[in-house]
């Protein structure tokens, strides 16, 4: 069945397993078919790459604590997992063994993928779905191609029918305090190749838990971001027990304050 709509999802700071966005997916498939969609009609790409840190987190902190015997140590594989995914993600040189272009191949080959084997080469307008550090590192992947061209991509995994930006539990403030605020742009949304109508309906929507201390509006970063993000939406995510505090940032994936609007932006774009 040929697809309508592509949707890639990254992950963010943490140890996250390969299937992490597979409650996501169930979640967003069950509610398009509820509103009379086919979600069959949707191509969901994950973008896992925690693995490309995480051995290495977990050797160094089991030989530091072996040798030191370390206090709070759930705490410190939070601080080692989760803080240090976002030092490590450097631009550092052209040297390919460093984090940030190893993360950067990962989504290159993942969205290869996406297009070769399940879309059939045929390109559709793309739904970038980003959390916390993902929202950072995919605007970044998707900001060098912009900037200094993607020699033999299609024009789909070039971003160029990019539909839809959805971030949640986002951090991208955070890594813009390094520069003036006049010298901060954003990728060029949406993309260049959309029909009038699919372009009239591309939003970039931030959601963010207000006691998620991760997550932060996008818009005050400065004029050029308040042009490109439609709206910051404040929503209240994960149950009694964490949606009053800062665990909120890892309870966004299934909550219904996040999959309800999403779905609907979906079936927006598919109607």
């Amino acid at each position: 069945m040929s697809k309508d709509l592509a949707v890639i999802i990254i992950h963010g700071i943490g140890s996250q397993e390969p299937e992490f966005a597979n409650s996501m997916i169930a979640e967003l498939q069950g509610r398009l078919a509820d509103a009379d969609v086919d979600p069959n009609r949707v191509a969901w790409q994950p973008i896992h790459w925690a693995d490309i840190l995480f051995g290495r987190q977990e050797k160094y902190l089991k030989e530091a604590n072996e040798n030191n015997d370390l206090d709070f140590f759930s705490l410190r594989r939070f601080t080692i997992t989760a803080l240090s995914d976002a030092v490590a993600y450097q631009k550092v040189g052209d040297n390919a063994k460093a984090p940030y272009h190893r993360i950067h191949a990962r989504i290159r080959e993942k969205m290869g993928e996406l297009y070769s084997q399940q879309l059939g080469g045929a390109a559709c307008p793309l739904v970038v779905m980003a959390h916390s550090l993902g929202g950072h590192i995919i605007s970044s992947y998707i900001w060098d191609m912009q900037q200094h061209g993607a020699a033999g991509l299609s024009e789909f995994e070039q971003f160029k029918t990019h539909a839809g930006f959805i971030t949640f539990g986002c951090n991208i403030p955070l890594f813009t305090f390094a520069y003036d605020k006049n010298d901060i742009f954003p990728i060029k949304f949406p993309g260049e190749l959309l029909s009038d109508s699919t372009r009239a309906k591309s939003k970039w929507l931030n959601y963010y838990d207000k006691d998620d201390v991760l997550a932060y509006p996008l818009k005050p970063i400065n004029d050029a971001y308040s042009k490109v993000v439609d709206n910051d939406i404040a929503i209240n995510s994960g149950g009694i027990f964490v949606n009053w505090n800062p665990m909120s940032h890892n309870a966004y994936w299934t909550d219904n304050s996040l999959t309800k609007p999403v779905t609907k932006y979906l079936a927006s774009l598919l109607n």
